[in-house]
């Protein structure tokens, strides 16, 4: 057994410490501006299917189901705010876990958030159209009604992804 210099230990917890705290930071910023894409997806989601599908969000139907006792209608508030409440959450998890991935350089750092941002919407859309609707609302969307669900759900998805990507430098964007 090799005797090593407790100074060189204590240097490798110190840098295995550091790594951790650094990941943690990352972390905790990634889901913070994914709280915040989370939302304005949310808001450009809305804004492109409520004049098309002419309808609320499902949330205002799941709180009339299991926690009010009136029609949907009743809850618009109610459900959007939920709604916005689960756009935000879901883009903090979105967040928290695209910084814990290491990309070679900028532009595909980029290129693979949207891309990953995209298929994490369709796949909140999936879950949506699978689980909430048809399981917990005992519903299923008309095939029109879905391919807005789902267009809806890449807005988020795109959305969410360029505002990861987009506002982390600052300075002149048109260089």
């Amino acid at each position: 057994m090799t005797d090593q210099p407790s100074d060189s230990i204590d240097r490798r917890t110190d840098t295995r410490r550091d790594a951790t705290t650094n990941t943690g930071r990352r972390v905790l910023r990634g889901a913070g501006r994914g709280v915040v894409g989370g939302l304005i997806a949310t808001v450009l989601m809305t804004l492109y299917r409520y004049p098309v599908f002419r309808a609320l969000p499902p949330t205002a139907e799941f709180w009339a189901k299991y926690v009010g006792d009136g029609d949907p209608e009743s809850y618009f508030g109610a459900g959007l705010l939920l709604h916005f409440l689960y756009g935000g959450a879901a883009g903090g998890l979105f967040g928290a876990g695209v910084h814990l991935l290491d990309f070679r350089n900028e532009r595909r750092h980029r290129l693979a958030t949207i891309g990953l941002a995209l298929v994490y919407g369709l796949g909140l859309s999936v879950f949506g159209t699978r689980v909430l609707f048809r399981y917990l609302l005992d519903e299923d969307l008309e095939s029109d009604e879905a391919a807005i669900f789902h267009v809806g759900h890449a807005v988020f998805g795109l959305t969410l992804g360029t505002w990861m990507t987009s506002g982390e430098r600052s300075g002149e964007v048109y260089e």
